[in-house]
């Protein structure tokens, strides 16, 4: 239950929060204002969280469908943006779970219309590597798109929310309903297994399998 003074403090604090509170009181343009400010991140987010861009599209719909059908019980307990990808998360994990039940490969489009440097330069940041070689710009992104896609649903959200959202601890643990320690060690582990991931290819050129199936079936010797 939320307080009327945690609300009132909220609300004062953050814009975006006063903006979900006219949203409330059925303010089209306020909704149409948030629309704006959280569409694209939704998309960049949610887009390397389940690996497809077409799902991702259809699920910041739903985010946002969430958002409008919720904002008569809506109280504001968290900043705005946290609220969001709380349902953004939740989502997520819905749809990678059934799409684990029916077998599906998650992995990106190579033909994505999202920019990759952002990911690219976080994933090999994260992983602490440096290339030793000169490296193909397209066959990298096939490599990072793997290796990110190989993290588990949760490391590679919370490493999203750190990176992209610039989310905090605490933040990223309300968010995805966990405790700061364990938001702590998804990032550690997820820092650990993208090296993992990556280490072969920036280091000897060995591509990952299904970067191999992305680019076509053809590896760097063959």
């Amino acid at each position: 239950m939320v307080t009327d003074t945690t609300a009132l403090r909220y609300a004062q604090q953050d814009p975006d929060v006063r903006l979900m509170l006219q949203v409330r009181d059925d303010n089209a343009t306020a909704f149409e204002e948030l629309v704006l400010r959280y569409q694209a991140r939704l998309l960049s987010v949610l887009e390397h969280a389940v690996g497809r861009r077409g799902q991702a599209e259809d699920l910041v719909q739903e985010v946002f469908l969430r958002v409008f059908r919720a904002r008569k019980r809506y109280q504001p307990g968290a900043k705005f943006s946290t609220w969001l990808f709380t349902i953004a998360n939740n989502l997520a994990s819905n749809s990678q779970r059934s799409r684990s039940r029916r077998k599906e490969v998650n992995i990106a489009s190579a033909g994505s219309t999202t920019s990759l440097q952002p990911l690219e330069g976080m994933a090999i940041a994260e992983s602490g590597l440096m290339p030793t070689r000169q490296v193909d710009a397209s066959e990298r992104g096939a490599v990072v798109r793997a290796a990110i896609q190989s993290l588990s649903d949760r490391q590679r959200m919370a490493l999203l929310l750190c990176k992209f959202e610039e989310m905090s601890y605490v933040e990223i643990a309300e968010t995805m309903e966990l405790t700061v320690p364990a938001v702590k060690s998804l990032l550690s582990r997820a820092r650990v297994n993208l090296k993992d991931a990556l280490e072969p290819y920036m280091q000897d050129g060995v591509l990952p399998r299904s970067s191999v199936d992305e680019l076509g079936g053809v590896g760097p010797d063959e």
